[in-house]
């Protein structure tokens, strides 16, 4: 079993960058919309959200609930810790399961040429194994949300 990141060691975490064929302000209603969040949350084996709850304000929370193809539900939310309309969103991230793991996402939406490069960065996670776990969620989702917003890898 891995052990967590001491207070002195720096905290495992991952950052994505992924194109879009969309303005910033389509990929930000994607991020802060309940019914676009239902769209694409989740990697490929989610096969379906039936909660996606957004209270859009600093202070205000998220919740999204996800049911995999075998069943099993997911949930995790969090609390908005800054808001920069069409551009920054940092939120605290926690699974219902394991309630003690609170992490970090930053999400950057610049525009780029006609669409916009989004930089998902997620920090402070237990472990390697979470980070790596968020890698392939993370990873799946932005698959799916390229489907939805057209686009390409970054990496």
């Amino acid at each position: 079993m891995a052990s967590p990141a001491t207070r002195d060691e720096e905290r495992p975490s991952l950052t994505l960058r992924r194109r879009f064929d969309a303005t910033p302000d389509k990929v930000w209603r994607a991020w802060t919309e309940p019914q676009a969040l239902k769209q694409w949350f989740g990697p490929e084996e989610i096969v379906s959200v039936p909660v996606a709850e957004v209270d859009l304000r600093i202070g205000g929370g998220f919740r999204v609930v996800m049911v995999a193809a075998d069943g099993e539900r997911h949930e995790v939310s969090g609390l908005y810790r800054e808001i920069v309309p069409d551009r920054k969103l940092v939120f605290s991230w926690s699974w219902v399961t394991t309630p003690e793991r609170v992490s970090r996402v930053t999400v950057l939406i610049e525009p780029a040429g006609r669409g916009s490069e989004l930089t998902l960065k997620h920090e402070d996670f237990f472990d390697e194994a979470a980070r790596d776990g968020h890698n392939h969620g993370w990873t799946g989702s932005m698959v799916k949300l390229q489907g939805i917003l057209g686009g390409a890898n970054a990496n």
